[in-house]
């Protein structure tokens, strides 16, 4: 369950025996990602898994495809599943 959250064990074993002192924001949006198959609306892609949102979210920009530069704008211009707010760079 840890690997497939991306998180230690010992913080998956925390949250389930309600140890965990920190947050448990965080681990319950990847439960989210990885196990309740969350949908987002994406302004480029329409209907995608939030999971793949977050990987969009995470690439870096290539000029290379247009579909790509559209997620890459899309994804720093104001779109609301975005997390990376006004700090991103604008290609």
């Amino acid at each position: 369950v840890a690997e497939a959250l991306g998180d230690s064990a010992g913080a998956v074993n925390g949250v389930v025996n309600n140890k965990w002192p920190a947050s448990t924001a965080a681990i319950e949006a990847a439960v989210r990602r990885a196990y309740m198959a969350t949908t987002v609306c994406c302004p480029v892609l329409g209907e995608i898994g939030q999971a793949e949102c977050e990987a969009n979210q995470a690439r870096p920009f290539s000029a290379a495809n247009g579909l790509r530069v559209r997620l890459y704008r899309a994804c720093r211009d104001g779109c609301t599943r975005s997390r990376i707010g006004d700090a991103g760079a604008r290609a």
